[in-house]
């Protein structure tokens, strides 16, 4: 088997240990070979050279049966690895498997409480195609600037409220769509990630777009999350992607904490009836689906007029202290950190999800 080199490797059957097993019984040989070539030119000329090998080398006559196995993780090829950001201790994504669930309502929300709370917060709005994070904190006219960190040029993030924000809504028109494919937004988004002043921060928080797609894996692929928090509203509609949100999360090979369920707009309360509850779109219904799959239910928002209201002027209900609903943005951060400090204390680190690209197939595993 010197005499043969193993397809791609440089280096013969013994060398790059391609040779697994070999039987000799009388006439018969049964050779085990293992290649990370997984093409069928590569298998037959592997079959072809052992046979010849064997019948010039060793005997003429020889029964030869080749069994050659493709370890398709040997050689990995087109690597995209993830790596973690200096200075950022906690990177929590946050996601819903629906639209329209109140996703960035609730991150922005869960922001300014944990900047009131004295942590550094930063937003990063990965919501590529519909980015409202710009409008609930009133930035929309401001744009990043360019700063020079270590010789080299970065955005710093827009701040407000004690919050560093990025979003690609920073770089487009409000009127204007974004239409592009999935390469192109990973690529904007890891420049969001990657080129930015984002200093020191105790949590930054990823506000990802609806459904489980490519800036999701995208997000992933790019940075090791230490953990994911999921939005939904009671209805089944909601509930059933909501699902999906959190299978996605628990993959196998993604493997990303999920720290909790959120029911937004979980029942309606009229001011002048204000010890009736009216459950629009049902009764605890993330609250079961949590229990359900074994997550912790992190908290229920009701349905406030205020809250839409400071979303849509741009500043967050959580800042109105003293009030019910900030109270309650309050309860709901709590749980989070405290679901991140009781990751931290019986989890290892989150390891950055890695996309091989073999034979024009992707897969997908942990780096």
């Amino acid at each position: 088997m010197e005499t043969i080199n193993a397809p791609g490797e440089g280096k013969n059957m013994i060398e790059s240990e391609a040779v697994k097993n070999v039987i000799v019984f009388n006439d018969e040989v049964i050779v085990d070979i293992s290649i990370s070539n997984p093409t069928l030119q590569a298998r037959k000329q592997t079959e072809v050279n052992i046979m010849k090998a064997i019948h010039d080398l060793v005997c003429d006559k020889a029964k030869v049966k080749i069994n050659i196995k493709v370890d398709a993780h040997a050689k990995p090829k087109n690597e995209i690895k993830g790596k973690a950001i200096p200075g950022i201790q906690n990177i929590i994504a946050i996601a819903s498997g629906k639209g329209g669930v109140g996703k960035s309502t609730v991150t922005s929300n869960i922001a300014v409480t944990l900047a009131n709370m004295g942590f550094k917060v930063g937003v990063l709005d990965a919501d590529i195609y519909g980015p409202s994070i710009p409008i609930m904190f009133d930035v929309v006219s401001n744009k990043p600037l360019a700063v020079k960190v270590d010789g080299a040029s970065k955005m710093k993030p827009v701040e407000n409220y004690g919050v560093k924000i990025l979003s690609i809504g920073f770089f487009t028109k409000p009127s204007q769509a974004v239409i592009w494919r999935g390469p192109m937004a990973s690529k904007a988004l890891n420049q969001m990630i990657f080129d930015a002043a984002w200093g020191t921060l105790d949590f930054l928080l990823i506000d990802l777009p609806p459904g489980t797609g490519d800036i999701h894996l995208s997000i992933m692929q790019s940075l090791p999350i230490t953990g994911a928090v999921v939005v939904s509203t009671p209805q089944n509609v909601a509930l059933s992607d909501a699902k999906k949100g959190v299978a996605m999360f628990q993959q196998e090979n993604i493997n990303v904490p999920v720290l909790g369920i959120i029911e937004n707009m979980a029942y309606f309360v009229p001011e002048e009836l204000p010890e009736n509850k009216y459950y629009i779109f049902g009764q605890e219904g993330a609250k079961h689906l949590a229990l359900d799959l074994e997550v912790p239910f992190l908290g229920e928002i009701p349905i406030v007029q205020s809250i839409r209201e400071a979303g849509d002027y741009g500043r967050p209900a959580a800042l109105q202290e003293g009030k019910k609903i900030a109270l309650a943005f309050k309860s709901l951060t709590q749980e989070i950190i405290k679901e991140t400090v009781k990751r931290h204390k019986d989890l290892p680190p989150t390891e950055a999800v890695k996309i091989t690209t073999m034979a024009g197939c992707s897969t997908v595993k942990n780096k």
